[in-house]
């Protein structure tokens, strides 16, 4: 039998070891879905808005326990930890409130002689792919909506972090959920590839990498299922002339540096207007030199390290390669002891003399490091934030908000934001466009990503 090892950031220690399900048990699983679909889809939406809430009740429950884990699986601070159980019961509870709006049949209008009206009908088994860096709520924002829509569901959870899937499990089993109805399986990438080309999977949901949506579009084509796919991001904001920098700064610098940077809809860019680049940056540096960096187990921690030494050093790449194109970077990393080459551990870092032809400021680094451009217009800073392969989220920092919203309806971007940024609203859909993936989670119109139309056209 195969071993799966979740090697902790906080120590390099062996944190969990599973087996991975081989062959026949993928397919007992896969056969079990199937099944319980069959009666699932026949509940009503407050049976299963019953069931739901209750698997919310039991995870809140074990908030502690579950944030410690947390913290040892993936790194995250232990004083932060608490707030992704409390983004899980936000976005759990919000999409349970919708489901019964968001399902109900579409009518018509009166035609003599017919009736007319659209059913949104389940899918039938979602196979749900989530990601080590907020794997709680990523996976939540597939599972219930799933769920709630008539699903079944099988989660494949990240090798960093395999107990979230058998918490949420055990959620669902103290909830009473019938069996089948969600399971979670520990899988290799081969085993994951073939889960996605069986033909008892009718929808695939995948948070990750650009190249990780590319092998669920190879395994999942001429299936004709329905993907979402929520990948990479390179997030900008703009901080205006007229901005408080009371509020921009530390709402910015927060978007930049929490996790550790590692958020797909994380701030990345930031470009500030010249008039006050220099006060900005000023208080910016100021902002994250107050980050302690340290193990995440101590409550005083508030920079953990990166989800593994590799990642740490691809950070470490990008800020080496900026300074010596010309870049300057505004803290010392021999003022933190634990960062060094080779650790997970690294210090934040801002950058300012940066230009688009710098790797930090094209590619996605996924750690705790920025850079900032000063522009002279609204022109040059839209031009700019729309200058990139990705397009998750953009955030405008300004006082006036209508031409906030204004330049934020040119902003090349599945949520766009003024005067706060890296949120999920669970009412407003949740998207990227370009390389940050396709489809759509949250909100009235995920449901439409979990359901098919059925339309009734009868004749009396």
């Amino acid at each position: 039998m195969a071993l799966q090892q979740t090697i902790s950031p906080v120590d390099g220690s062996v944190y969990v070891e599973r087996e991975l399900a081989d062959s026949a048990q993928v397919d007992a699983a896969l056969e079990r879905a199937v099944a319980a679909q069959r009666s699932w889809r026949a509940t009503s939406i407050a049976e299963r808005a019953a069931f739901c809430s209750a698997m919310v009740d039991a995870f809140v429950a074990r908030r502690d326990e579950l944030a410690e884990e947390l913290t040892w699986q993936m790194g995250r601070p232990i004083a932060a930890g608490g707030a992704e159980i409390g983004g899980f019961e936000e976005r759990a509870r919000g999409m349970i409130a919708l489901a019964e709006e968001s399902l109900a049949p579409v009518t018509l209008p009166d035609k003599p002689g017919f009736t007319r009206y659209i059913t949104r009908e389940p899918l039938g088994v979602s196979f749900i792919v989530a990601p080590w860096n907020f794997p709680f709520m990523t996976a939540v924002n597939a599972i219930v909506p799933s769920l709630m829509a008539g699903n079944a569901v099988i989660l494949k959870h990240s090798a960093q972090t395999p107990l979230c899937a058998e918490r949420i499990h055990q959620a669902f089993e103290a909830a009473g959920l019938p069996e089948g109805v969600f399971q979670y399986l520990h899988l290799s990438h081969p085993s994951t590839e073939a889960v996605i080309r069986d033909p008892r999977i009718d929808h695939v949901s995948f948070t990750g990498s650009v190249g990780g949506g590319e092998m669920v579009e190879r395994n999942a084509a001429g299936r004709f299922i329905a993907t979402g796919l929520e990948l990479g991001g390179k997030d900008p904001a703009y901080v205006r002339a007229d901005a408080d920098l009371d509020a921009a700064v530390p709402g910015v610098m927060d978007g930049a540096f929490f996790n550790a940077g590692q958020s797909c809809c994380g701030i990345e860019r930031i470009y500030v207007h010249r008039d006050i680049h220099d006060a900005f940056v000023e208080r910016a540096v100021a902002w994250v030199r107050q980050l302690k960096l340290g193990n995440p187990s101590d409550p005083s921690t508030t920079l953990g390290p990166l989800v593994k030494p590799a990642a740490a050093d691809f950070v470490r790449g990008q800020i080496e390669d900026a300074v010596a194109a010309g870049a300057t970077a505004w803290i010392d990393p021999g003022e933190y002891p634990l960062s060094e080459p080779g650790s997970a551990y690294l210090a934040p870092q801002v950058l300012t003399g940066v230009d688009h032809s710098m790797r930090v400021m094209h590619e996605e680094s996924f750690g705790p490091v920025v850079g900032i451009m000063p522009v002279d217009s609204d022109e040059m800073a839209i031009g700019l934030m729309n200058e990139s392969d990705f397009g998750l989220t953009a955030a405008i920092f300004t006082r006036d908000i209508a031409v906030g919203e204004r330049l934020a309806q040119r902003l090349e971007a599945g949520t766009v934001f003024t005067n706060r940024c890296d949120y999920l609203d669970p009412e407003l859909a949740w998207t990227g466009v370009k390389q940050s993936g396709r489809g759509c989670s949250l909100s009235r119109l995920g449901y439409e990503t979990l359901t098919r139309p059925k339309s009734f056209h009868l004749k009396h």
